[in-house]
């Protein structure tokens, strides 16, 4: 099992984040010329998730995005590296946790959110589990664990700081709970073989491994925090500047994209979803979309709200990780380029 410590992602987090503002204005005579900076663009380059479809890919497939078209470069189940990329030009826009969007802001970054895309709610969550015959049962239980999760400094590690603090743990015990990357795919699997104490399941592979048996929850991100909106996709400023008329298309129209989930009859939803995976020949199965049940977005069509920013930029001070008053939720994101932050749709 391929694993990374904490130490080492702050650290590659912190690289990639003091180059990103570089890179970013530096690109310009490059392959990636018509997106920093060059002519303008009304085609997209993203990562998408195996086996899953994002809003952008529904908003494509239903016809919102107009004009604008998406361009596949290949799948991710890093949002730092995500939006690393976007920051980078490698990509046109990326997604992650609201607190990562906050830190790479922070380290000089010029990317700007302008639309929420994932969150938590009664459906849409990510739980701590464990065995069932585990002796874990509490927070002072997780001390010497290890805590497998898709990535590190993003909502999940952010969630399992909390929770241990919350719950009377001091810095020197959290800093014996152990946080791990495994990959969602695998992360069942790890907690069955025991190659992990804990694994933070979600969404589709939380459902199909509760259909299994043999796991339980000890905590969920919704217990603890309630719903909210998680993640943020993000835009280099200068592609805003460049391209505003194609991000606000892309943001108005996934927008609309996650409207339509949320209001079609869930049957529906499922089988456009389904027929998105199994028509855009990615050597990937649909198998798990069954178990899909929400995008756990808070704000209609997405609308970001300060204090989806002000909770992690927080937890990032506390932590250590930025300077405290280094940088705002008014600095990170705009709904100017949303329909829905004005009444429309």
């Amino acid at each position: 099992m391929s694993t990374t410590t904490r130490r080492q992602f702050v650290s590659l987090l912190g690289v990639a984040a003091a180059g990103a503002a570089v890179a970013a204005c530096g690109k310009a005579g490059d392959s990636n010329a018509a997106a920093v900076g060059g002519a303008k663009t009304t085609t997209l380059r993203y990562q998408g998730s195996v086996g899953q479809v994002t809003p952008p890919e529904l908003a494509q497939d239903l016809g919102y995005l107009g004009n604008v078209k998406l361009k596949w470069v290949g799948n991710t189940i890093s949002g730092p590296q995500d939006i690393q990329s976007a920051a980078t030009g490698q990509t046109d826009y990326g997604g992650a946790f609201n607190g990562a969007v906050a830190k790479l802001a922070a380290a000089g970054a010029p990317i700007t959110a302008v639309i929420g895309y994932y969150g938590v709610d009664k459906d849409a969550y990510s739980g701590f589990y464990v065995l069932n015959d585990s002796p874990i049962k509490g927070a002072r239980d997780l001390i010497g664990t290890k805590v497998g999760m898709n990535t590190l400094g993003a909502h999940s590690e952010a969630i399992l700081d909390i929770y241990l603090s919350r719950n009377g743990l001091t810095p020197a015990d959290i800093k014996k709970v152990e946080p791990l990357v495994v990959p969602p795919i695998t992360t069942e699997q790890s907690i069955r073989q025991k190659q992990i104490e804990v694994g933070v399941l979600g969404g589709i592979f939380r459902d199909k491994a509760l259909a299994t048996g043999g796991i339980r929850k000890v905590f969920s991100d919704f217990e603890l925090l309630g719903g909210f909106t998680a993640g943020t996709y993000v835009f280099r400023d200068d592609f805003i500047k460049k391209n505003p008329d194609t991000v606000r298309t892309f943001v108005s129209g996934v927008g609309k994209a996650i409207e339509w989930a949320r209001t079609t009859p869930h049957d529906q939803v499922l089988a456009r979803l389904t027929k998105i995976v199994q028509g855009r020949g990615r050597n990937e199965t649909a198998d798990a979309l069954k178990y899909w049940k929400s995008y756990g977005v808070a704000g209609k069509g997405g609308v970001i709200v300060a204090k989806e920013f002000d909770t992690w930029i927080t937890w990032l001070e506390q932590q250590g990780q930025i300077p405290k008053g280094k940088v705002k939720a008014s600095d990170v994101y705009t709904n100017k380029y949303n329909s829905f932050a004005a009444g429309g749709q």
